[in-house]
């Protein structure tokens, strides 16, 4: 599940270069529940939005940054962010960077990631 999410985000984000690269649009969906005509309850597809996993600073280098829910996954102490040559390249970035998630690399970070995420929801919720 862990490993699945990860890569799942980072097919999308390569899916996202891709696109952007050759200029064409990229759509995601996720299915959703709406009432048809007839008032029944349907699943259907809905657009979603996708947001870019890279950046680029004041001076001009792009940097790819891997998520895992709205946070950035720290690499290394201090680090969360691998930078980028240009957008051509950042395809084989990523998919180095899926190889590294289903050898393991990534693992201590991501688990880390959900703790935090843990964490924050102890934090807001009520207490009863």
């Amino acid at each position: 599940m862990l490993r699945g999410k990860l890569v799942s985000y980072l097919n999308e984000q390569k899916a996202l270069a891709e696109a952007e690269i050759g200029g064409t649009a990229f759509s995601a969906t996720k299915r959703v529940t709406r009432a048809n005509e007839a008032g029944e309850k349907v699943r259907v597809d809905a657009p979603r939005h996708v947001r870019k996993g890279w950046f680029v600073d004041a001076a001009g280098k792009m940097f790819f940054q891997i998520r895992y829910g709205s946070k950035p996954l720290e690499l290394a102490k201090g680090m969360n962010a691998i930078e980028v040559e240009n957008l051509t390249g950042l395809p084989t970035v990523i998919a180095s960077i899926i190889e590294a998630v289903n050898a393991g690399e990534l693992d201590a970070q991501a688990k880390a990631a959900i703790a935090a995420r843990k964490v924050l929801r102890k934090v807001k919720q009520p207490a009863s």
